[in-house]
């Protein structure tokens, strides 16, 4: 399994090629010369540099105490995840699959070397622990494409020690900058890399192809931002953007079993269909309901592994509240037997989906809708117009469902109608908070309303979910004559707690309608 470490770190550069004294620094007692690296790295990424585009960064390093390959992932400014794999001949498969929902069809090849001389310092506490890494590092930079060039800079690079304070990097840099030496204009080695040793228009005529490396050197240009939103077609499609590059950005997360990751990419293509379909007068329908099924079929998918989670981490809790004489015969290793084993099913099939052509393909429509906007004529009309009666109608639509729900007797009838409520109180929420930027607080009002709304119906349903486990799974206990008596409480329970939201709804229906959060 790759190994991961989290990076927190700062790069700086100077005019001068030396470190300046950081013994003054706070808490640091001694600064210990540990003596030169010589690094050589070679960049991997597709001709069309997608992974450079995403801030992503996969090489194969050999040299220093880490050679090996080295994928890393941004997580915040100035804070990476790199995950490691032992040194090959070829992209180790853990980590091309990481980078698939980026590179999808495209072939990763070498496109940057960079060779470095690593002088390092240890900055060190008084106990002789290890405060931070700091490194004055010759580069020299080679582009391994065609027509590229060569550059090369000094830089010094400062890395907090595993498990450090954030903080001390702060004192550090004030220390630097008293120096003389500034924050880099590059987030990284390769970004600076690519700026410098791109061909140019001047280079092509000189036949160099080489960067004049004494001259000032100019930032990296910064990937284009879209135009502020203006119409109403733009704030909608600023909305699929942001859901589209959510879901490239929890692939690897997903794939490493990430804490909420399943979630928060079910949500994004949720959040994403639901956009398509409230906004059907922006965007047309002939187009995106296709797109809406696969998006459909990718959420029916993480939500294998999703009801898992719900229905584990419900029984589990319930179990432990339990006192020891409702508890009859080994319902913890029955619970724990069937959640190991549709945890590895489930997980298995998952890993499976996201390497589906299938799955690569509804990412290549997207990029497609996105680039290429199947915009109707509303879509150039007033934001606060059109978007705000899509808005409406969603709200209406809830409004029909909950009252069918509320009058609806106690039952399969009811649970049904609660259900289809809950579902389309989800849509309307996405359509408001993709309408928030140009409807402000009602917009912001009625997604808050819809968010409480579908948080109670959300327990009615998962309490229908867990009886159905509870059935299959006392079943099983009857079958090999074990007591199914602990199964029957736990049904009860959950009955009850389904009755306490059906009982509460009504007057929680009744606060969101007299806000009137979507009149006018």
């Amino acid at each position: 399994m790759a190994d991961t470490k989290r990076e927190i770190e700062r790069k700086y550069e100077s005019d001068e090629s030396g470190l300046p004294d950081l013994t003054g620094v706070a808490g640091v007692k001694a600064v210990i010369d540990k003596g030169v690296a010589h690094l050589d790295a070679v960049y991997y990424d597709t001709a069309d540099e997608r992974l450079a585009a995403a801030a992503l960064t996969l090489r194969r390093r050999t040299g220093g105490s880490d050679a090996g390959w080295h994928l890393k992932v941004p997580v915040a400014p100035g804070v990476r995840d790199e995950i490691r794999e032992p040194l090959s001949d070829t992209v180790p498969d853990s980590l091309a699959a990481l980078v698939r929902s980026r590179v999808r069809e495209a072939e990763l090849r070498p496109l940057v070397r960079l060779r470095s001389d690593r002088d390092v310092r240890h900055l060190v506490d008084a106990d002789g622990a290890l405060l931070a890494e700091v490194s004055v590092d010759a580069v020299r930079a080679e582009r391994l494409t065609d027509g590229g060039g060569t550059a090369q800079w000094t830089e010094i690079e400062v890395e907090l020690a595993d498990d450090g304070d954030p903080d001390f990097l702060d004192q550090v840099e004030k220390r630097l900058r008293k120096a003389g030496v500034r924050p880099s204009a590059s987030a990284s080695k390769l970004a600076r890399a690519l700026a410098e040793t791109a061909r140019t228009p001047e280079s092509e005529k000189s036949g160099s192809g080489k960067s004049a490396s004494k001259k000032k050197r100019k930032a990296p240009p910064v990937p284009e931002e879209p135009a502020a939103p203006v119409t109403a077609g733009d704030h909608v499609l600023a909305y699929v953007r942001a859901q589209r590059d959510a879901i490239l950005e929890l692939d690897p997360a997903v794939r490493q079993d990430a804490y909420d990751s399943v979630h928060r990419m079910r949500v994004a293509t949720r959040r994403l269909r639901s956009a398509f379909r409230s906004y059907g007068k922006v965007l047309d329908r002939t187009v995106t309901d296709p797109i809406g099924d696969e998006l459909k079929w990718l959420a029916g998918e993480l939500g294998v592994d999703r009801d898992r989670e719900v229905v584990t981490e419900r029984l589990t809790t319930v179990l432990g509240e339990l006192p020891d004489t409702l508890i009859s015969g080994p319902i913890r290793t029955r619970l724990d037997t069937w959640a190991n084993a549709r945890r590895g099913g489930s997980r298995g099939r998952l890993i499976g989906v996201l390497d589906s052509q299938r799955y690569l393909a509804l990412l290549d429509t997207l990029d497609a809708v996105i680039a290429d906007p199947p915009l109707l004529e509303a879509a150039a009309g007033d934001p606060s117009k059109v978007i705000g009666k899509a808005v409406r109608k969603d709200f209406g639509k809830v409004s029909a469902l909950v009252e069918e729900a509320i009058e609806a007797p106690p039952g399969p009838d009811r649970d049904f109608a609660l259900h289809e409520a809950r579902k389309k109180a989800k849509r309307t929420r996405y359509a408001a908070e993709a309408a928030t930027p140009p409807l402000g607080t009602p917009a912001r009002t009625l997604a808050k309303s819809m968010k409480s709304l579908t948080s109670l119906l959300g327990e009615h349903q998962d309490s229908v979910m867990v009886r159905e486990i509870l059935r299959e799974l006392s079943a099983v206990a009857h079958a090999v004559e074990e007591s199914s008596f602990t199964y029957g409480v736990l049904y009860g329970r959950e009955e009850q707690r389904a009755a306490g939201v059906e009982a509460a709804l009504p007057g929680a229906w009744e606060e969101i309608v007299a806000e009137g959060s979507v009149q006018g």
